[in-house]
C-alpha cells in the first residue's frame, strides 16, 4: 500500500506546478486551503452515506476519494504522506486509549 500512496504523493507534489486550466489538483492548490478542505469534507460525508448505505463498491470509491483528497491536503501542506504511514507504524500495537494517552490527550 505504501507504494501506490508515495508514488501517489510524488505526482501531487509535481502537480503544484502544472497549469490549473488542464490539471484537476491543480486547481483545487491555486482555489486555496479552504476549497482543498471543502473537497475533502464533501469526500468525508460522502463516504459515510457509502458506509450507511452499505453497497460494497460506493464504500471502496468514496474511500478512495477521501484518501486522494487527503493526499492533496498533505501535498498542499508540503507533508510528505510517508509521515503519516511512519505514525501509522507508530501506533500500530497501541490501543486507542493508550495512543491518546501518550499524545497527552
Amino acid at each position: 500500500m505504501s507504494d501506490i500512496i508515495n508514488k501517489l504523493g510524488r505526482v501531487l507534489i509535481e502537480r503544484k506546478q502544472a497549469d490549473p486550466d488542464s490539471s484537476y489538483v491543480a486547481g483545487l492548490y491555486h482555489a486555496g486551503t479552504d476549497k482543498i478542505l471543502k473537497k475533502l469534507g464533501e469526500e468525508a460525508v460522502e463516504t459515510v452515506i457509502a458506509g450507511k448505505g452499505g453497497a460494497r463498491d460506493e464504500i471502496i470509491y468514496e474511500t478512495t476519494d477521501l484518501r486522494f483528497h487527503s493526499l492533496v491536503l498533505l501535498a498542499h501542506n508540503d507533508i510528505d504522506p510517508q509521515l503519516v504511514l511512519d505514525e501509522l507504524d507508530r501506533r500500530f500495537g497501541l490501543s486507542g486509549i493508550e495512543e491518546k494517552a501518550s499524545r497527552g490527550k
